[in-house]
């Protein structure tokens, strides 16, 4: 069977724009998707299943895969490391799966000068208004917590020109139908279809 090489897709969002359901409900319908694990030296929480959620190293481990060169972007965040590993993300694609990262904007510049190859997604909320209450109805926060998460997000969301497409999530069902549509597009363009059906072009031009 002819099938061509994974696209890489980079999905980000500020906290509280629904990304992260968004993408889960977007490979529970399209099962070949797949979601890239980082590595991540923080302890794994109630709930938590190591290789699913994330791959649970310690920062000895974590070291030794920096000077390895193992990964293609990595970060600290509040004392913890994160990383996405080279390996499993081109073994991946390798296969013929289309593989979602979801980080930030900074780990997102890191990816694309290394990989240019890769499409990258912003979700947005409809209004600063619905993002305030999104990020209230998580609960036990307090208002200064949340002044203080909408200020990074609209630092974080400032940076949506630097995306190949923009998500507006409004309506959930809208904006699931809209990314599912970049996925598939982007399986029709020209190069993929051409590896894709090698053979009925052969033919068709016999």
């Amino acid at each position: 069977m002819n099938h061509s090489t994974g696209t890489l897709f980079i999905v980000a969002a500020a906290s509280g724009a629904g990304k992260t359901s968004l993408v889960k409900a977007l490979v529970d319908a399209q099962p070949s998707i797949r979601v890239s694990v980082s590595h991540t030296t923080r302890a794994m929480r109630p709930g938590e299943t190591d290789g699913v959620n994330y791959h649970f190293v310690d920062r000895a481990e974590f070291t030794r895969m920096i000077d390895h060169g193992d990964f293609l972007e990595h970060a600290e965040v509040f004392g913890n490391l994160y990383g996405t590993s080279q390996s499993t993300l081109q073994q991946t694609l390798d296969e013929g799966h289309d593989l979602i990262l979801e980080i930030d904007w900074q780990g997102a510049q890191q990816v694309r000068r290394l990989m240019p190859g890769a499409r990258s997604v912003y979700i947005l909320p409809p209004s600063q208004q619905a993002l305030r209450q999104r990020l209230t109805n998580r609960g036990q926060d307090s208002d200064e917590i949340i002044d203080a998460r909408m200020k990074e997000a609209v630092n974080e969301m400032s940076h949506y020109v630097e995306y190949d497409y923009l998500v507006i999530n409004d309506d959930f069902a809208a904006a699931l139908e809209d990314l599912k549509a970049i996925f598939r597009a982007n399986r029709l363009q020209q190069k993929p279809q051409q590896e894709r059906h090698a053979s009925l072009l052969t033919s068709l031009l016999a």
